[in-house]
């Protein structure tokens, strides 16, 4: 928890990074990156140099991307979404076998809503490396994870019927 004397800057640096949010879901990128910066300028937070790096990576910044998701990770190792952001991120990258270990650390790590996303990633991951039964599993972890994530649900249909 903040102390008192750093809440106003906080609380500062939510509402700025509201608005970039906002303006991020609405396509502008420049717009949204230069609002997370200040966020970030006020009170760096784990949220702000994540999402500053998914902004980075709707531009295909993927160097820039990681490089803020490390920033999170400093900041406050014990939230997810970096880890998974950083092993989709070398998915692009088409660095496959490193982005494993980073959808293992999401996987495990205290501070995540969605555990579906890493499996879901780490299922592509193997299916790209012809590991179709591997694959399946992680498709199928994820659909338990959230039973109405669209690409899980394909991906496990698409696999099952290809393998019997």
């Amino acid at each position: 928890m903040a102390a008192e004397s750093e809440q106003p800057r906080l609380e500062e640096a939510i509402a700025l990074f509201r608005q970039a949010y906002e303006r991020q879901m609405q396509g502008e990128l420049e717009e949204a990156i230069r609002l997370y910066q200040r966020s970030i300028a006020v009170c760096p937070t784990a949220e702000g140099h994540t999402f500053l790096g998914w902004t980075y990576s709707f531009q295909g910044r993927w160097d820039d991307a990681i490089e803020e998701c490390l920033k999170a990770i400093a900041v406050d190792p014990t939230f997810g979404n970096p880890y998974n952001d950083i092993g989709a991120y070398l998915i692009e990258l088409d660095r496959l076998e490193e982005a494993i270990s980073w959808f293992q650390k999401a996987l495990h790590a205290p501070r995540y809503e969605s555990y579906c996303f890493p499996h879901f990633n780490l299922g592509r991951v193997y299916e790209r490396k012809k590991r179709f039964g591997r694959a399946l599993q992680h498709y199928r972890s994820a659909l338990a994870e959230n039973p109405q994530h669209q690409g899980a649900y394909q991906a496990v249909r698409r696999l099952q019927s290809m393998l019997n």
